[in-house]
């Protein structure tokens, strides 16, 4: 069974009135223990409703929510519901919204100390949390002296400190330079190295193309799913709905359409120019 299970997931906001304005319709999806999924939409196709609904922040109004086997809709206590979150982190496109401490070391030693550890257990979990952003050297800093790239470092470490199965990355590097953006993705692919179950929504096709599986959301539903090749060969239907392939596959694709002999799924730079420099030397 996989370790996330969407089924048939609907939500509706209230609108003007008594109308009610649907942002999930039917969403259906799975992902796999120790899998990296990217999660891609445009604005309001339904990936910050569904990121709320993993954390809880939401209620479930229909269709139901496994996280490892468990229903979402069964949980009773609030110690059932803290075991679940245990399992499923959660990282927020601003980092100072989960930033709670004066000093990094003792951020990221809130989520333990509140989970009732042992003193000792906590000081493992903080060193090792900050050894795996590397950013053990700013342990005794304050968090909102940090760049934004570090301040998302240390979310993250917080919430690695949990030590959770699966981290779900609410457009995480949305309010980073390039600098920055790099350097969490970089924390992003050593985690899902690590065996931790990894969704990342975001709108960053380049990010996209490191994941396992790409899952594109329109209109609250599955529009495409598949590999990061599959999806983004598919370069109408992804402008249909307001995305864009890579640049790259973009380029082919244009090539392609004046007339030219290109293959539909070319999403690495280099394959790309080996392929234009081939078209070039034979057309000479």
């Amino acid at each position: 069974m996989a370790f996330i299970e969407i089924q048939n997931l609907t939500y509706a906001y209230d609108g003007e009135g008594d109308t009610r304005e649907e942002a999930l319709k039917g969403l259906t999806f799975s992902v796999e223990k120790g899998e990296f999924v990217a999660l891609l939409g445009h604005n309001g196709s339904g990936k910050s409703t569904l990121a709320k609904l993993l954390a809880s922040v939401l209620e479930l109004q229909e269709g139901e929510i496994v996280i490892d086997s468990q229903k979402l809709s069964e949980l009773k206590t609030e110690e059932e519901l803290f075991r679940i979150r245990n399992k499923v982190g959660m990282v927020f496109q601003n980092p100072d919204d989960q930033l709670v401490a004066t000093v990094v070391e003792e951020d990221i030693a809130f989520g333990p100390e509140n989970a009732g550890l042992d003193p000792i257990e906590i000081r493992r979990r903080v060193y090792r949390a900050l050894k795996a952003v590397d950013m053990l050297p700013y342990a005794k800093h304050a968090p909102h002296r940090l760049s934004g790239g570090q301040k998302q470092r240390i979310a993250i470490a917080g919430v690695l400190a949990m030590m959770p199965e699966c981290i779900v990355f609410d457009e995480a590097t949305a309010m980073l330079d390039p600098k920055g953006r790099r350097d969490v993705m970089e924390m992003i692919e050593k985690i899902h190295e690590s065996g931790i179950t990894v969704l990342h929504i975001t709108h960053n096709m380049k990010e996209a193309l490191l994941a396992d599986r790409v899952i594109v959301i329109n209109d609250g539903k599955v529009y495409l799913e598949g590999t990061p090749r599959e999806v983004f060969s598919h370069v109408e239907e992804l402008r249909s709905i307001g995305l864009e392939s890579p640049q790259v596959t973009e380029l082919c694709h244009a090539l392609k359409q004046l007339g030219f002999s290109l293959p539909d799924d070319v999403v690495d730079d280099e394959k790309a120019i080996d392929l234009i420099l081939t078209l070039y030397e034979e057309s000479q």
